[in-house]
């Protein structure tokens, strides 16, 4: 698995501790002596799927270095309800500002990583795979598609500039001619510096898959909020005209009601914006031994 890109979210972190701690935590500061040194434990109370340990030990020195993290379920893995996910030992006063934040990161990522592997479990033994989106809170992506990762999802494309992606609302423009058309933009894609793959999305089989199909350089196509019936169709489409490429990816209305079906009927990949966008943060807490 991919590490998470830790300069990436260093900005991130600063932000959230100077929201979070202020000027300092007088709470504390009153009620622990500064000398008090102690152990906390990061505990589980729900089944979940780890993910953020990494982050949380960069957080902890950021509030002070004396903080150590030890890390008893590793980002990817399972934990039960109770289980300890790490323990945390060092001065009071700094463990205890530093809770909050450390929570809050944990219980976010944990939550999309533990919603992707329900997708990932719902479909096994089918040849799919579950992708996110970029339908990430501003600022979080690293974190999130790291998330996804450890729920062992993948992740689509990082930003605009990864990939070529003809959507709906620029194949319309095209009009008649659309194979011919789009051969020209295809290559012109495949041309541009950075680009990791060409997709093209299209919303109907019949009228517009069969030309796509036509077209060389087309990594993927991307069924846009097709039911079972015309991914089942696509594919079908596919395998004839072409055999195992392009790609085709399911988009658009997939639950975990219907994920299992939509990846029955064929499809590679199947794309889910709500693993991030919407997934529910989890509960974790920080249980204090001191």
């Amino acid at each position: 698995m991919k590490k998470l890109d830790m300069k990436k979210v260093s900005t991130l972190i600063g932000l959230a501790i100077e929201e979070d701690y202020g000027k300092g935590d007088p709470t504390s500061d009153i009620m622990v002596p500064a000398e008090a040194k102690g152990k906390a434990y990061i505990i589980s109370r729900e089944e979940i799927v780890v993910s953020g340990m990494e982050l949380i030990a960069e957080v902890l020195e950021r509030y002070d270095q004396r903080l150590k993290l030890r890390v008893y379920k590793q980002d990817g893995q399972r934990a039960n309800v109770a289980d300890k996910l790490a323990t945390i030992e060092g001065p009071i006063r700094q463990m205890l500002g530093a809770e909050r934040v450390v929570l809050n990161f944990l219980q976010r990522l944990c939550g999309i990583a533990t919603v992707t592997n329900k997708y990932v479990h719902a479909i096994r033994g089918t040849k799919s795979k579950i992708y996110d989106t970029r339908k990430t809170l501003p600022g979080w992506r690293e974190l999130e598609k790291y998330a996804v990762r450890c729920g062992k999802g993948y992740n689509h494309r990082y930003n605009l500039s990864d990939a070529v992606m003809f959507k709906d609302n620029h194949i319309a423009q095209l009009g008649k001619r659309l194979d011919t058309k789009l051969a020209k933009l295809i290559e012109k894609a495949r041309n541009t510096k950075g680009v990791k793959f060409v997709c093209v999305e299209i919303d109907h089989v019949d009228n517009q898959l069969n030309h796509v199909l036509k077209v060389p350089g087309v990594d993927v196509v991307l069924l846009d909020n097709m039911g079972q019936w015309q991914c089942r169709h696509a594919v079908e489409m596919r395998n004839e005209m072409c055999g195992k490429k392009p790609l085709l990816e399911a988009s658009g209305g997939i639950t975990l009601n219907n994920v299992r079906q939509i990846a029955l009927c064929g499809v590679d990949r199947i794309s889910i914006g709500a693993i991030t966008h919407s997934a529910v943060a989890v509960d974790i807490g920080l249980d204090r031994g001191f």
